[in-house]
């Protein structure tokens, strides 16, 4: 048995998920990657073992980490790229920013705080027996700046501003709680910056080209951090640069 640890990418298949994959597997520090998605990859890695999960829920997501757990490796490494900022929601109806106090509408918060909030922390409690025990592990959730409360300077896209700050507030809430049941492990919300992928690209008009990255750029980026984070003083709120950012 490898006595290199395993690493894990959830939401493995949009772009910055797939760069995260690529990058992983070329550090040669994993005895294995995983990635999961709700559909197979086009254009799949061979070393790469891939999980399909058709409709995520409490129940698939239990049973994928209890898999998962069966082959009594650690994981050190887990990303999950799950995350939505425009979609189309059920029934047709169309997800985007709300700009106004008259655009909120339940249906739309609700898929925002499902899709931003609810399916990461379903993931961040099914994935403790994976990542607990006696070496470090980093758990990596994809957040965004304009989660920060005290950064918010501009108001606007109420549903994904308030989403991801829940996201934010569990994440400190559970690594209160790990810190005494799991103390190995260091929880990170990741701002990625404008990465040039299908979430951003209805929203690229008004940015610099040298502040929209590639997925290959922000995910080498994540990765030259996490050697310097620690669980002590975590959870950690960073940008892809490195510097934390307000709660």
């Amino acid at each position: 048995m490898s006595n290199k640890p395993q690493a894990l990418v959830i939401g493995a298949s949009g772009g910055i998920g797939q760069a995260f994959i690529y990058e992983l597997v070329n550090t040669g520090q994993y005895s294995q990657v995983h990635a999961v998605s709700r559909s197979a990859p086009k254009q799949p890695i061979d070393s790469v073992k891939y999980h399909i999960i058709t409709e995520q829920n409490e129940q698939s997501i239990q049973d994928c980490c209890q898999h998962l757990a069966h082959a009594n490796i650690p994981f050190s490494t887990v990303i999950c790229c799950i995350g939505t900022l425009h979609d189309t929601g059920s029934e047709g109806v169309s997800i985007q920013p709300e700009k106004r106090l008259e655009d909120i509408n339940a249906a739309q918060l609700q898929y925002y705080f499902n899709v931003n909030t609810i399916l990461p922390v379903l993931w961040l409690k099914a994935l403790e027996p994976i990542v607990k025990g006696k070496h470090l592990a980093k758990v990596v959730f994809l957040s965004a700046r304009v989660g920060s409360i005290t950064d918010n300077q501009l108001g606007g896209w109420y549903g994904y501003r308030a989403s991801k700050a829940a996201l934010n507030m569990l994440l400190k809430t559970a690594q209160i709680e790990l810190q005494r049941r799991a103390k190995n492990v260091c929880l990170v919300s990741y701002h990625p910056g404008t990465v040039d992928t299908a979430l951003s690209k209805p929203f690229q008009t008004n940015v610099r080209p040298e502040k929209l990255f590639t997925a290959q750029f922000t995910a080498q980026q994540l990765l030259s951090q996490l050697d310097n984070l620690q669980a002590q003083n975590s959870p950690h709120y960073l940008d892809w640069q490195g510097q934390t950012i307000p709660w």
